[in-house]
């Protein structure tokens, strides 16, 4: 197979001098994980051959990094490259470039063919680099770029007379707080209001922005007297060249860009104004994640979501208990392909501003993870980016599967409730239930499983309770006609039945036993408690008998586990808070999402 292409002789000398080469066809002939900040998003350092020469210098931009996990790139691949970039750092006072992969195709494995012919390391020799006049220059969308020069009319917001024109720049992708000389040509996609606050340390106020370019995406932030300096200056959309700024570890709780470190402006920041078109800046980038996934999204996880606005609430106005501050916001209800929907709250002006009559396409970015009762939702912060019916393949994609089948289907809600029952919590097998590790955490685990009574335990699964209506404490007999509750610390001449249930349930992976209390046992029995205890002081054996005509029925188990303390014991409790009878179109709707999910 790999004589079917042939290797682009030469164009890793013509790139490293700043040149252009369309679809370079090269070899990777090694791969090396590059130690991170973040061990979630590791970098990767190849060597690459062109047939001619090898070269050493090379980087994986993070978002494509799966190739090399799941295997498709390994030593030896053939690969061609349909976007690039290039960085310059300074190497013992020598301007060095190292090139960044944005897209690449993977044209034959590693494991399919071997080392092709005798490449000699590219020879380190003293030709100047090319200058390219970005206001000239055009970006392909399947050709390389390259970030060089700062031209045109640019206005420093730092020193009037400073400018960092005709100076090599740097893609954000390669940044790092090892790096002390860098510039960067970038795209404000967002901007922070400017925000106060004060507490036993002192106080001060801060604003934040997003910046984005072909490589990547970076927050950031200015404190103090900085705010003043700089926030009337900045405008979203624009692009600038910005250059030191301190670099250091991104904090994800309050940031979902991809990229391990954030910026922090300092009195020596420089920004400039690039007055040159340039479309080959993004506006902004997105990483969605589908609604069926935020299940299994941890709680406060800033997130990128798509949706349909299936359906909205009335403004809402309330008073915050602690500060008696006026509050507003608005349920919307988003769905996509997965067709899952979940509950989206929007605050303040932009609830208040919120118009979903025409049920437009919502695109967040970074909206936060909550749970409440057992369901999944979202909402919207300050940092939050909120568009409505963009301009962009995904929305028009959902927009025409939403006008065509969407709005008539019935999705299954993850933000629910768990006492509404039905399939609002993750859907998972008995199999997952057990390798998942449900329960282990300090507040348990919710989910549901579709499982049949393998085995409805009979012994002891009933007794004699307090009769008071909101009391289930079990009554001790006095022998006297008289039933003592020590709970309600009372004696009563009667007493209500309560069942305690305990089944086997099984679906094709496997088996687990859970708990019922009384009003979902008696859901399985198909009989009241009362009627059970009335049907065992006729024949002690009566429960039995019931049990068997439940075996092998089938329910939508609503369950929680959870590690539980008894008798100084540890062990994990499993309880179905909810039976219900199965819903089969609905089931069936969740079932084609998982394989559609699958497939993709």
């Amino acid at each position: 197979m790999a004589e079917k292409y042939k290797l682009s002789e030469g164009s890793l000398r013509v790139i490293m001098k700043g040149g252009q080469i369309d679809n370079a066809i090269m070899q990777v002939l090694d791969t090396k994980r590059i130690a991170s900040g973040n061990t979630d998003k590791e970098r990767y350092r190849l060597l690459l051959s062109d047939g001619k020469h090898l070269f050493s210098f090379a980087m994986l931009t993070s978002q494509i990094n799966d190739q090399i996990v799941n295997g498709e790139l390994s030593d030896n691949s053939i690969i061609k490259i349909k976007k690039y970039i290039t960085s310059v750092i300074n190497n013992v006072g020598k301007a060095k470039r190292v090139l960044v992969i944005l897209e690449m195709e993977t044209l034959v494995r590693g494991e399919n063919t071997s080392k092709i012919g005798s490449p000699e390391p590219l020879p380190d020799d003293d030709e100047p680099l090319v200058e390219n006049d970005s206001k000239n220059k055009q970006v392909s969308s399947t050709s390389s770029s390259t970030l060089h020069v700062v031209n045109g009319n640019n206005r420093s917001v730092n020193d009037p007379n400073v400018s960092i024109q005709d100076q090599l720049t740097h893609p954000i992708s390669s940044l790092s707080p090892y790096q002390n000389k860098w510039i960067i040509k970038a795209r404000v996609s967002n901007k922070s209001n400017v925000r106060t606050w004060s507490n036993s340390r002192g106080e001060g106020k801060l604003f934040s922005m997003d910046l984005i370019d072909e490589s990547g995406e970076i927050r950031a932030t200015a404190f103090r007297e900085l705010v003043d300096k700089f926030y009337d200056l900045i405008e979203i959309d624009k692009v600038y060249y910005i250059s030191k700024c301190q670099l250091k570890i991104a904090n994800k709780q309050f940031s979902n860009l991809n990229n391990d470190y954030e910026m922090t402006f300092t009195p020596d920041t420089i920004v400039q104004e690039c007055h040159d078109v340039v479309e080959s800046i993004p506006q902004t980038r997105y990483d969605f994640i589908s609604i069926n996934k935020i299940t299994h999204i941890e709680v406060n996880t800033l997130i990128d979501v798509i949706g349909v606005c299936k359906n909205v609430s009335d403004l809402q106005m309330f008073q915050a208990k602690s500060t008696g501050r006026e509050l507003k916001k608005r349920e919307v209800t988003l769905v996509d392909q997965s067709s899952n929907s979940i509950a989206l709250t929007l605050w303040g002006a932009e609830a208040e501003s919120f118009d979903g009559s025409s049920q437009p396409v919502i695109v967040i970015k970074g909206a936060r993870v909550s749970e409440f009762g057992g369901g999944k939702t979202l909402s919207t912060g300050v940092s939050s980016i909120m568009k409505i019916n963009p301009d962009i393949p995904e929305a028009h994609r959902l927009r025409g599967w939403f006008d065509n089948e969407g709005i008539s289907k019935t999705a299954v809600n993850i933000s629910a409730r768990s006492e509404s029952g039905g399939y609002q919590t993750q859907w998972i097998n008995i199999k997952d239930v057990q390798e998942m590790g449900m329960g282990q955490g300090e507040k348990g685990d919710y989910f549901q499983v579709k499982g049949t009574i393998l085995l409805y335990r009979s012994e002891g699964g009933i007794y004699k309770a307090c009769p008071k209506e909101d009391c289930k404490k079990k009554v001790v007999d006095q022998g006297n006609g008289m039933y003592r509750c020590d709970k309600c610390n009372r004696e009563y001449p009667n007493f209500k039945y309560l069942l305690l249930g305990s089944a086997n349930i099984g679906d094709w992976s496997g088996n687990m036993w859970i708990s019922l209390f009384s009003s979902e046992a008696e859901k399985v029995l198909e009989m009241s408690s009362q009627a059970v205890g009335e049907a065992i002081e006729s024949d002690p054996q009566a429960l039995v008998e019931i049990a068997d005509k439940a075996h092998f029925k089938q329910f939508v188990f609503r369950c929680r586990s959870k590690m539980e303390n008894y008798n100084d014991e540890t062990r994990l409790k499993t309880v179905a808070l909810k039976v219900e009878p199965v819903n089969y179109k609905e089931c069936n709707s969740h079932a084609i999402s998982r394989i559609q999910e699958l497939l993709n």
